[in-house]
């Protein structure tokens, strides 16, 4: 076997299922905040367009995509970030995958060099699990920059050490962020860009996240938008990944894609001839009409907000909840250890919802993720709503058991 397995942490559901594992819950339904899994209906374009394009089962699909397919991409990356005419060639700076996780996977392993002595791969911390196990499967070390409450729950790029940015290959960043929400601006891409260009490292903007944002007036900045504006050429040392899962609510259609630096590009596709698995026929064709059409996007949109203001509006006084810029988690302090916290949550009210530290690593002398929990807004309005009121009534009781008086946060 591999050792390099060995060095890789048990999912966070594995161990969220450890945790629970021993608990009887009552006899409630049960309510799964824990999974960031959209629920929301698929389109009916979407499903129209997969049902009228069955006779691409009889076809391998390619890696580059259909030229029809990889038109969309470039179509839609310009009109959502305002790109120039022509800034993308479909040809040259794009590429389909089978969804966001593959992709991030695959640019990791085309981008670090074995031959390097001891290469590193920064990344937020808390994180998406699969950051850290592209880093250690490519050969590298995982660097953690803390994003905690102290600083905005961003990047503090300019804290990064230099000895670190000297061996960095690879920096991750997440904007809209898992978990917090938080997104990054025009001059947080400028000082990474810059960094980048000095060290010669590659920027992998996960941006599945987006188009789940609350402003309609103010979508989320993106990295090849911010490149363009800094005055980076063909997107140098850059590669944004997105998703249809969050977007278009398909996270069984697995369809992401790619967009960068038009050599880092040409490297990541031989990779994908020989490790990727390219987007079935269907999921090509059904993600050309995804693309073209804004309007099911926008009432996904307006489907969170709504959960979001009533899910903040429950827990009121009783949890320090804002909601974030963009995504649909609810990063929450928790009165508690946050594993106590969820364990009691599903002990008492069969609500499951995920600790912050299964998200995150200690690093600097703290573990940013520990004391949160992680609540996914996807499930139906009804469904959160109840959560929510079960989340109250917990807390309330907490605090009765501490003597009648407020748990400081």
């Amino acid at each position: 076997m591999n050792p390099t397995l060995g060095l890789l942490h048990p999912y966070p559901f594995q161990r969220l299922a450890a945790l629970t594992a021993g608990l009887t819950p009552p006899a409630l339904t049960r309510i799964n905040m824990a999974i960031g899994e959209p629920r929301h209906s698929a389109p009916a374009l979407v499903t129209t367009e997969l049902t009228g394009a069955l006779d691409g089962l009889s076809t391998y699909p390619s890696t580059r995509g259909t030229d029809a397919l990889r038109a969309a991409i470039a179509g839609w990356l310009a009109r959502r970030f305002g790109l120039p005419d022509g800034a993308l060639d479909p040809q040259r700076h794009v590429l389909p995958t089978s969804g966001s996780r593959e992709a991030i996977y695959s640019v990791v392993q085309a981008r670090v060099d074995r031959r390097a002595e001891r290469p590193v791969v920064v990344m937020p911390n808390p994180f998406y699990q699969i950051y850290e196990g592209a880093a250690l499967l490519a050969g590298a070390e995982p660097y953690y920059v803390n994003t905690d409450a102290a600083q905005g729950f961003r990047m503090d790029v300019g804290a990064i050490p230099r000895s670190i940015l000297e061996r960095t290959q690879v920096v991750l960043t997440c904007s809209p962020g898992n978990p917090t929400g938080q997104v990054m601006g025009r001059a947080e891409y400028g000082e990474l860009l810059d960094l980048a260009h000095r060290y010669g490292f590659l920027i992998a903007a996960d941006e599945c996240y987006s188009e789940i944002y609350f402003d309609e007036d103010a979508p989320p900045e993106g990295l090849l938008a911010a490149a363009l504006a800094h005055g980076v050429r063909d997107f140098a040392h850059c590669v944004a990944i997105h998703s249809l899962s969050k977007r278009s609510n398909v996270p069984g259609l697995r369809f992401g894609f790619l967009a960068g630096e038009a050599g880092f590009m040409a490297g990541l596709l031989t990779l994908r001839t020989y490790l990727g698995s390219a987007p079935s026929q269907l999921a090509q064709t059904a993600a050309v009409a995804a693309l073209a059409d804004e309007a099911h996007v926008r009432d996904n949109r307006r489907q969170y907000r709504e959960k979001f203001a009533d899910v903040i509006a429950i827990l009121g006084d009783v949890l320090p909840a804002s909601r974030p810029a963009g995504g649909f988690y609810l990063w929450l302090p928790t009165p508690i250890d946050d594993e106590a916290f969820v364990a009691g949550l599903y002990a008492t009210q069969n609500v499951l919802a995920l600790p912050g530290s299964y998200l995150s690593r200690p690093h600097g002398g703290r573990d940013p993720g520990a004391g949160y929990i992680r609540l996914a807004l996807v499930g139906p309005r009804a469904e959160c709503q109840e959560g929510a009121r079960r989340l109250r009534t917990y807390v309330a009781s907490l605090t009765r058991n501490h003597n009648g008086t407020s748990i400081a946060y």
